[in-house]
């Protein structure tokens, strides 16, 4: 399987200016499971709600969420993305994500 990967809205490639060198390594890894794979380990990535998930990164004592989506089953497209501080992902990056999420489809429904 190969899905395409997609970005929306710049968030993602603002969240990976933060990244080390070797953390963009590991990111790259867990991105390429997603093209290629049809079962990817819980360790990498988990189902919020509604469609909207995370992918589970840690690199030292680094833990990092990006938020994506899949998209008519082979198009995953990338969100926001945090460097998680608490035990729990917090519900406002959680909001922000959903937001970002329906703005996608809102505009992907206005170019058709």
């Amino acid at each position: 399987m190969k899905r395409k990967i997609i970005t929306y809205g710049g968030y993602f490639e603002r969240f990976i200016e933060i990244l080390t060198p070797p953390e963009l390594l590991k990111l790259d890894y867990i991105i390429s499971l997603l093209e290629t794979e049809d079962r990817i380990p819980v360790k990498f990535i988990k189902l919020i709600r509604n469609g909207l998930y995370e992918i589970r990164m840690e690199f030292n004592s680094n833990i990092y969420r990006i938020f994506f989506i899949f998209d008519e089953g082979q198009i995953v497209v990338l969100f926001n993305g945090l460097q998680k501080k608490t035990e729990k992902t917090p519900q406002k990056e959680i909001e922000k994500a959903m937001k970002i999420k329906n703005e996608y489809y809102a505009d992907k429904r206005s170019q058709n």
